[in-house]
């Protein structure tokens, strides 16, 4: 019985240990698979050589306290019933035992020898605590996460941290990442031979229609052109649906490895189906021999994998998984329920096995933990920014760099392609040599935008030199990163900068484009939330706010999150948007024609009142004219006769002469005394009109200008209508594009407006979920209303950042009013962003090296030392390029990391200067190169606080070290006179630092 619970504890080990994924080449399963054969030994060797010594040392402990007990109550025989009471075999004579006490000692003493002849671990004890082992870590995994799975019982079977809060938000993945954000997992493809194909999710009817299974399987579409074959690109494009089964489906595929017999009936339907002889050859061949997998059969269970599991990576999971140990222990072990019941059971019985439990288990967690913590530090090390470009306007472009403007035939393809150039000179872009595009016509439309993508470094080099302060130069920073990355990478540098944060996250709706756990669907997107939401308030300035879109669905939960994360003393309102008019009629009850802004401040005691431009319709109210025009503007007629409020205020009614010299009363009292009135009326604010019945009103004039020339400011509302709705967002991205790019986009005066609110004209605007890059295009229309110099930052992950969000702002730069794609002006506006892409968690895994084997000499039974703890960690620390291979950078300028595209790896440079920037936390004055004697110093000025910090990076091979001191300290260090210098590699430069240690602890790897 205890063989059989034992392989039932090993095969949950392996699954754990996600040995069903041998033959998984990516992330983390690609990392266990190097370390496949060390845990292999410890489930079937070492951790059951330490379960037989920990039931070892139980039958010791228990044989030599039962053999105590017996040789007290011998003793005590031999005492009162004399030395030959005992036979040969240690028993006692019968002829000894005649009265009752010597009958009660001779019991005491056989019970006492039958106790220590049992006292060994019986099978059935063995089985029990092996089954109390499966039962303990079944309830903590499913599919690569470690969480409470949920329980259907009448005792709780889960503790939940509570320290006497009023009212505590708590969800299932509360203590962990989420990590789903930084791929689009819904579509996949791969080559095989001179063949593409593609993997598609296409929504189901009954995930649009809100039914939603608790179990979702990835199926064959079932729309007609589920496989489409393009035959001119060999293109294979295959559509699934991920959605609940069908009752047809759960009697075809059955209740057990459903997925997998899924994809096997796929595997076989798919092949049958495929047209092109070729393709079907390419796609049924096998992988490799060793598996018996075949090429497409392979890339369904990478697809299906990466889609359903390890959505999550515990923050704290050895002291998680500890703490519940000691939970289930006394609550399914002990039963301390039971005390004082019929059911209670003498505890002393328990415990030595529930020690020898918890010691088995406590090993098993350590291993856990370490593959757990590796990964959470994997996550957590902040990321390699991998490609940094600048988007110009002209007008900040030095002249001497126009002629090379000029030749570059990329560039005046994307000026093409965004339709800067009318269609007539688009049609002359053949060549080099086109004589329509010339610097004269450079200097004609200085808001056309070059991309420095498309030249070489050297020319991005003069170009950045020409700038005495760079970051001060530049106006926006975009960010094509998973958004917690990004915020992470940026702390240093933005910590407490930020003005005003506006998100627009996902709502959640199940058909939208947030991936869930199953039944994991509002704790995901809570956990999601939380961490980004908690990286945010750091960036924040102390009188910073944010506001966050939303709607329905997860407005309860997202307002209690904002209320932990920033403080419920914080809230400032929950604002109520007004994005439709019309419409909804299958909407099968009240159709929505709201959403919510929730706004929270860091600190509401550096809240200023809040004021706000008029807007619309109350804008337009101001259409009077008088002689004070000039000075004050249009005005608005506001009655002087107040309604609703005390009429008993004699002060307030007096007799007011008209035009014809008729007097007239108020019907309760005026706005103003009578001096105040005079005033007014003396300096010509005051209107006369007749109404219809003849009859005078009387009418204060409300100039929309107060003296200092400032427009006239009202109190914000809580409830935001006429400002803008959903579909003036389509029309301004239709108008931009001539297409639908993007679903729903957010109105540009909608941001505008709360921006306006809650910033000053110098300020920085964040939104770590920018989509389209509606915040973006509101800070630059915003900025060329008031002349305003406010700065943005925008992240996104989304395929869309290079294809709608980046263009969208390089449009708006080159025009303000655009129509069917065209621009209809050149009124434009100067700007300067920075783009980069980053390093992503996928991309730290797919770049983990390990040490080569030999190297380490350690053994797996160390189980309280290196393996258990620091396997992973050790022997990745020095040669992965993803944790700072230092050899490297002696080549700082040849940096690479693999870089995922699409599914494919690709060798990429890194940005190992804009990197350290954002590790120090320097505002970049200058970026300058030199030469020296064929030595390329690219050199950047930085301020931090009160220092001026000096970088320098070169290339080291070959490098003459005194030559190079003479240089740095001569050339480069006596211009700029820092405060403090870093080096890169080797040098002989005095009081100079190294990068090296400083880039590896900023990045903490």
């Amino acid at each position: 019985m205890a063989e059989n619970y034992k392989n039932q504890l090993k095969s949950l080990l392996k699954n754990l240990f996600q040995f069903d994924s041998a033959d998984l080449d990516f992330g983390i399963y690609r990392i266990m698979n190097k370390k496949r054969t060390e845990i292999e030994r410890f489930i079937e060797k070492d951790l059951i050589d330490v379960v037989n010594a920990e039931f070892s040392e139980y039958s010791n402990s228990k044989h030599e306290n039962f053999e105590e007990e017996v040789e007290a109550i011998k003793s005590e025989i031999w005492d009162k019933l004399g030395e030959d009471a005992f036979d040969e075999n240690e028993k006692v004579k019968p002829i000894f035992v005649t009265t009752p006490f010597a009958k009660e000692l001779v019991g005491k003493y056989e019970k006492a020898c039958a106790n220590m002849k049992d006292s060994g671990m019986s099978d059935q004890h063995e089985a029990e605590i092996f089954s109390h082992i499966f039962q303990f870590f079944s309830r903590y995994y499913d599919n690569g996460d470690f969480m409470s799975m949920r329980r259907y019982s009448q005792k709780e079977k889960y503790a939940i941290p509570y320290n006497g809060e009023e009212v505590m938000l708590h969800w299932a993945n509360k203590d962990q990442y989420y990590i789903k954000t930084g791929v689009n997992f819904k579509n996949y493809s791969f080559k095989v031979g001179e063949y593409a194909v593609e993997f598609l999710i296409k929504e189901a009817e009954a995930t649009a229609n809100n039914n939603k299974a608790d179990k979702r399987f990835f199926v064959l579409s079932s729309s007609d052109n589920s496989l489409d074959y393009n035959d001119s690109k060999k293109k294979l494009t295959i559509f699934f649906e991920y959605r609940g089964l069908t009752q047809e489906e759960e009697t075809k595929y059955g209740k057990t490895n459903v997925q997998e017999n899924i994809l096997t009936k796929l595997n076989e339907e798919i092949i049958s189906r495929v047209s092109d002889p070729g393709l079907k050859t390419a796609l049924d061949k096998f992988v490799n021999e060793s598996t018996k997998r075949k090429v497409l059969e392979k890339h369904l269970g990478v697809y299906t994998k990466k889609n359903t599991t390890d959505y999550f990576i515990h923050k704290d999971l050895k002291n998680f998984l500890s703490q519940e140990l000691d939970f289930y222990i006394k609550n399914e072990v002990f039963h301390l329920d039971d005390l004082g019941t019929e059911n209670e059971v003498t505890v002393e019985q328990y415990v030595t096995r529930a020690k020898v439990m918890k010691n088995i288990c406590l090993k098993v967690i350590d291993l856990l933990a370490q593959i757990e913590d590796f990964q959470k530090m994997l996550f957590e090390k902040k990321k390699f920014v991998v490609k940094t470009d600048y988007c110009v306007t002209l007008d900040n472009v030095p002249d001497e760099l126009y002629s090379e403007i000029v030749q570059n035939e990329d560039q005046l393809n994307e000026w093409s392609e965004l339709n800067y150039i009318g269609e007539k000179k688009q049609s002359n872009l053949t060549s080099f040599g086109n004589e329509d595009i010339n610097e004269s016509y450079l200097r004609e439309h200085l808001y056309l935008v070059i991309d420095t993508k498309f030249f070489k470094y050297e020319f991005k080099d003069r170009l950045l030199a020409s700038f005495d302060d760079i970051d001060e130069a530049t106006g926006g920073l975009m960010i094509n990163s998973e958004n917690w990355q990004a915020l992470n990478l940026m702390k240093e540098k933005y910590a407490e900068k930020v003005k005003c944060i506006y998100i627009d996250p996902p709502y959640n709706t199940g058909s939208d484009e947030f991936i869930y756990k199953d039944a994991y669907q509002h704790s995901s997107w809570l956990t999601m939330m939380q961490d980004r939401l908690l990286s945010s308030k750091e960036l924040l300035d102390e009188s910073g706010v944010i506001y966050s879109s939303i709607d329905d669905i997860e407005s309860p939960n997202l307002r209690l999150l904002m209320d932990n994360v920033f403080n419920k003393n914080n809230f400032i309102s929950q604002l109520v948007w007004k994005k439709k008019a019309g419409g909804g009629s299958d909407a099968r009850y009240y159709a929505a024609d709201h959403e919510y802004m929730v706004l929270f401040s860091k600190d509401e005691t550096k809240q200023e009142k809040y004021f706000t431009g008029l807007t619309g319709t109350l804008k337009s109210e101001y259409k009077y004219n008088d002689e004070n025009f000039e000075k004050f503007g249009p005005y608005k007629r506001k009655n002087l006769y107040q309604t609703g409020i005390d009429t008993d205020r004699p002060n307030l009614r007096y007799p007011i002469k008209c035009p014809d010299g008729i007097e007239i009363y108020p019907p309760t009292i005026w706005r103003w005394e009578q001096k105040r009135f005079l005033k007014e009326l003396d300096e010509g604010k005051i209107d006369f009109i007749k109404n219809r019945n003849d009859e005078w009103q009387i009418f204060t004039k409300m100039y929309l200008y107060d003296e200092n020339g400032n427009e006239y400011r009202i109190k914000p509302r809580s409830i935001l209508l006429n400002i803008a709705l959903t579909r003036n967002g389509n029309t301004e991205l239709k108008n931009l594009f001539n297409k639908t790019v993007f679903d729903y986009p957010k109105p540009t005066d909608l941001i505008k407006y709360i921006v306006a609110i809650n910033s000053s004209k110098s300020d920085i605007i964040l939104d770590f979920f920018s989509g389209s890059g509606t915040t973006g295009h509101a800070v630059l229309n915003l900025n060329k209303e008031d002349n305003g110099k406010r700065k943005y930052i925008l992240v996104e992950m989304g395929e869309y950042f290079e294809s709608v969000t980046k263009p969208r702002i390089q449009k708006v730069m080159y025009s303000d009013k655009w129509k069917g794609g065209k621009p209809l002006s050149d009124e434009g506006i100067s700007h300067i962003f920075k783009y980069q892409s980053l390093e992503q968690y996928e991309d730290t895994l797919n770049n983990i090296e390990f040490t080569e084997s030999g190297s380490v000499q350690r053994t797996l039974m160390d189980m309280d030392g290196y393996f258990l703890r620091y396997m992973l960690d050790f022997e990745t620390k020095d040669k992965s390029p993803c944790r700072l291979n230092i050899e490297k950078l002696n080549k700082p300028f040849d940096y690479t990391l693999k870089i995922a595209n699409g599914n494919e790896l690709k060798e990429e440079k890194v940005d190992l200067v804009e990197t350290f920037n954002y590790l120090l936390g320097i505002h970049v004055k200058n970026i300058r190169t030199f030469d020296n004697n064929g030595t390329y110093y690219k050199v950047v000025v930085g301020k931090k606080e009160e220092d001026t910090i000096l970088i320098i990076w070169r290339d080291c091979e070959n490098l003459d070290l005194k030559e190079d001191k003479t240089f740095i300290e001569e050339k480069i260090i006596a211009e700029f006179k820092p405060s403090k210098t870093y080096i890169n590699a080797d040098f002989y430069v005095e009081r100079a630092l190294p990068i090296e240690p400083e880039f590896k602890k900023l990045m903490v790897v």
